[in-house]
């Protein structure tokens, strides 16, 4: 069971550096993906000129009044397409996903995320859940 997103896990995170393209357009990270694609017009611009996770992440929380309330509906497959991805267009993440073999994967966390992980053994862990499934799919024969 991997309970954590650091150190030598630290690539399951969304915040890992993993270059990919989703819609036409190269993204730096998952979460430069799914921050940004959260807006639409100038504040998409404006979200995807910034780079650095943490700071993307800061503006998408600072302008939540800008984001359509149709994104909530759609959050869980667009992460599912965006860390599927990452994975297809990185073989290298890709054989480290792999090389987890069936463990349960579970983004544990102390910021209190307890929809995408699980944080003081509370949370519905999407992201894990995402990436078990991605790791399934990748493992099927072509």
């Amino acid at each position: 069971m991997i309970t954590a997103f650091q150190k030598e896990n630290r690539f399951l995170s969304n915040f890992y550096p993993a270059k990919f393209t989703y819609g036409d357009i190269e993204w730096c990270s998952v979460e430069h993906a799914y921050q940004s694609l959260k807006f639409t017009d100038e504040k998409f611009n404006e979200a995807y000129a910034l780079t650095n996770p943490y700071d993307i992440k800061k503006f998408a929380n600072e302008n939540k009044s800008y984001v359509s309330s149709e994104f909530f509906d759609v959050k869980v497959k667009l992460m599912f397409d965006l860390v599927t991805e990452k994975f297809k267009q990185n073989p290298e993440l890709k054989q480290k996903l792999l090389e987890t073999g069936n463990q349960e994967l579970i983004e544990g966390n102390t910021w209190n995320d307890t929809f995408w992980g699980v944080c003081n053994g509370q949370g519905q862990n999407w992201l894990g859940k995402i990436l078990m499934l991605v790791r399934s799919e990748l493992n099927k024969p072509i």
